[in-house]
């Protein structure tokens, strides 16, 4: 299967999509921008058929690689993003007031 993640912004609000052979799976990530250089990850879902398959995963870690490539910091209030940053110490360098 040839998986990517979409990406689409207006307003300050934003969202990835993890898609699977051209078409969108459910599993996504929704964020607002407070500015150029925060981030806040506020929702990840996905939808049970995907569960298990490492898709929340994947979409925040696009959020990590985009904040490293533009520069700017990611708050997780969503549950799932604040556990994956918490086991991943590796992150600290996006994570806002580290």
């Amino acid at each position: 299967m040839a998986q990517r993640i979409t990406a689409e912004e207006q307003r300050g609000k934003g969202r990835y999509a993890l898609v699977e052979d051209g078409r969108e799976t459910g599993a996504e990530l929704t964020y607002s921008r407070t500015g150029p250089e925060l981030v806040i990850i506020d929702h990840t879902g996905v939808p049970e058929p995907m569960r298990g398959r490492g898709a929340g995963r994947q979409l925040v870690e696009h959020a990590v690689a985009e904040a490293r490539r533009e520069g700017w910091h990611i708050l997780p209030l969503c549950p799932f993003a604040g556990a994956l940053f918490r086991r991943n110490p590796d992150w600290a360098d996006v994570l806002e007031g580290r």
